[in-house]
């Protein structure tokens, strides 16, 4: 797909995404899942079933399932798991958001901030094609990115807990993790995201994991040439969010009725 080097294999998502509850609890999710559903239902038609591509843990999806029939895509088996045990109810499928085909489409296709990982125009272009593929006539697909490159700024953030049991009594796992993102060259199409974790095991013992994460980051203009060269009607809108961060700008591709 491009000259770039292979995929890395991140931790985050392998061996460390049974933490990902306590990085990132579902019940955050609850306000932006809220928007996304009414902006999913500015569809040209009804919209009962939606698929999720990069759905990692499913903490969108336990939201968005009140309203709609879920279907779940990401690429990482593991946090696959984390989200059937969190949503056992929806369905399940592994594979890239650039290159899987189900075979059939939805009323909707809706994709969060795993776009980030597309870090050039081509494998930007591939996932927005995936999207028109699975999205039926008349239907819609909205894509979250973290920022655009008129909007990124540097930034830190810092958060984790501690577990609870299913009685809500405490437990001794417990993760706190620091963020730092920054951009090495602002002339290219991506960022660094830089990881630290703490992370407290069952028995108590204490290890600390560090890890790197490069994501893309695009202009506006580029999302609104790709979606509508995938055949989309492209459009953006900047979330509504009481959250204490900035409202980030979403892209939407209405898929024409005929």
């Amino acid at each position: 797909m491009s000259d770039e080097p292979p995929d890395p294999e991140y931790r985050f998502y392998g061996e460390l995404a049974t933490w990902w509850p306590l990085i990132s609890p579902p019940e955050e999710y609850l306000e932006e899942a809220g928007f996304v559903a009414g902006v999913l239902g500015t569809a040209g038609t009804d919209v009962h079933d939606v698929l999720e591509l990069g759905s990692g843990g499913g903490h969108n999806a336990v939201h968005l399932k009140q309203h709609f029939t879920m279907t779940l895509v990401d690429l990482s088996e593991e946090m696959l798991d984390v989200s059937r045990r969190l949503n056992p109810d929806c369905e399940h499928q592994q594979g890239d958001m650039r290159t899987v085909r189900l075979g059939r489409t939805f009323d909707a296709v809706f994709v969060h901030d795993a776009v980030d990982y597309m870090t050039n125009r081509e494998d930007l272009q591939h996932a927005v094609g995936t999207a028109f593929e699975h999205c039926r006539p008349g239907g819609v697909a909205v894509f979250v990115p973290d920022a655009t490159a008129e909007t990124f700024e540097e930034s830190t953030d810092h958060g984790g807990r501690d577990g609870i049991d299913d009685e809500g009594l405490p437990l001794v796992r417990g993760v706190r993790y620091l963020e730092w993102t920054w951009d090495p060259d602002p002339t290219d199409s991506w960022v660094q995201t830089e990881y630290s974790f703490l992370l407290r095991d069952d028995d108590g013992s204490v290890r600390a994991v560090h890890e790197s994460h490069r994501t893309g980051i695009f202009h506006r203009d580029v999302w609104i040439e790709v979606l509508t060269g995938s055949g989309f009607e492209a459009s953006d809108r900047w979330e509504e969010t009481t959250e204490d961060r900035p409202a980030r700008q979403i892209f939407i591709g209405h898929r024409p009725a005929t």
